[in-house]
């Protein structure tokens, strides 16, 4: 009998590319039952695509990256740059699907990035696009999502029910999950948690309003203090101006948090008031969500305790009924900057699952077919003579199912 793989391959082609149908857009049952096959997560920045080969137990069996192509190219550069990933990965591994994680808005049924803020999508059909250029089956979703998942599965939220996970990065990202599902929100963009006002009539955000929680506990609040210290020749910033030669604009979040490590009490002082800042926001989701663990990611997160120590205090000094309520842990994240890409590889594996099923019965269909005689094979597959052929079997044995076109030709498409 004809296997899997077998059917895969005789259908892959010169150009590697076939054109598969939309695979269903529910949530998964379960990734306990998906497949143990290597999957390839793409993780895509305003500065880097990163592609890896990801095992079923999350670990990274090889991984390579790529300079984002710049914003103000079209579209299908950036397509392109994932495409050739993915076919030089599959040149060494047996890659089975590709989960995307994209820096932007993903749209309910994880086909189209709404927006993307460092790269020219716009309401764009990725998953479409790519899937007809690839052999295996593409699912698209938030990088904050499939961060959270990888952190769920694998990293510092395993065992949790009820997970809030938020990345400190540029901006601030979230992502929520329940009862081992993602919650995305009626219209695929739950979780920007960032663009919650804490200070009414505050910074200015790019977003267009005042006071996002982001202008106050990420990596761009965290420059944007140190260098108006640095520019206002503040005495406590002596150090990190000296550490840059004068040259304010090259102050960085690494920076300040490698001096804080040294013991530079204003690096240290940023990071607490940081830190002070990440707490009572999550005091706030507290109210909102109640989860059992707050995981924080992102690369501000590598301040380890000179951040999370402070939001910690600030969460039990601002916590809804504090005292009377179990406190949620939070926790740093445990996979690092890979956590998006392997998250992206693993939610793939759930939809692998599905197509695996719908080749299997593609290609048992194909059998049953072939042995009635209606085909020789499906490459040569006549369509209307195969319905009519399919017409006659049926009327001369009603229990036979009828083989439609469909059935022959393009196989499951839930």
């Amino acid at each position: 009998m004809s296997t899997y793989r077998d059917f895969t391959l005789t259908h892959r082609g010169s150009a590697r590319g076939t054109v598969l149908r939309t695979i269903g857009t529910r949530e998964r049952r379960s990734h306990l039952t998906a497949p143990r096959v290597p999957t390839v997560g793409i993780d895509i920045g305003g500065t880097k695509v990163m592609a890896g080969v990801v095992d079923a137990d999350g670990i990274i069996l090889e991984k390579i990256r790529a300079e984002t192509p710049d914003k103000s190219k079209s579209p299908k550069v950036v397509e392109d740059t994932i495409v050739e990933l993915v076919l030089d990965l599959s040149d060494r591994h047996d890659v089975h699907a590709v989960g995307i994680g994209a820096a932007g808005w993903v749209d309910a049924d994880r086909s189209r990035v709404l927006f993307a803020p460092h790269l020219a999508w716009r309401d764009e059909p990725l998953r479409d696009a790519l899937q007809s250029r690839l052999v295996v089956p593409v699912m698209v979703d938030n990088d904050a999502n499939t961060a959270a998942w990888a952190e769920w599965r694998f990293g510092a939220g395993r065992g949790e029910d009820h997970l809030v996970m938020i990345t400190l990065g540029t901006g601030i990202g979230g992502a929520i999950l329940e009862g081992g599902q993602v919650k995305r929100g009626r219209f695929g963009v739950a979780g920007e948690f960032g663009h919650m006002q804490v200070v009414p009539g505050g910074h200015r955000c790019p977003c267009g309003n005042r006071g996002c929680w982001e202008q106050y506990s990420s990596g761009n609040a965290l420059v944007r203090e140190a260098r108006e210290l640095a520019a206002a020749d503040s005495p406590v910033a002596h150090d990190i101006i000296a550490r840059v030669g004068g040259n304010v604009s090259e102050i960085t979040g690494p920076l300040i948090t490698e001096l804080a490590r040294e013991g530079d009490a204003m690096c240290i002082e940023l990071l607490e008031d940081i830190g002070q800042w990440l707490g009572v926001g999550i005091a706030n989701l507290a109210a909102a969500l109640d989860p059992s663990c707050f995981v924080i990611g992102g690369g501000v997160s590598a301040a380890d305790d000179l951040l999370i120590g402070p939001a910690r205090d600030a969460f039990r000094r601002h916590l809804t009924g504090r005292g009377y309520r179990p406190e949620a842990r939070i926790a740093k994240a445990q996979l690092g900057p890979e956590a998006g890409m392997v998250g992206a590889a693993d939610l793939a594996r759930l939809v692998a699952r599905r197509f695996r099923r719908a080749t299997r019965r593609r290609v048992e269909r194909y059998e049953r077919y072939a042995q009635w005689g209606l085909i020789d094979s499906p490459a040569t597959a006549d369509r209307k003579a195969v319905d009519t052929k399919a017409a006659e079997a049926k009327a001369a044995d009603p229990a036979t199912a009828d083989p439609t076109t469909a059935d022959l030709m393009d196989g499951d498409t839930q």
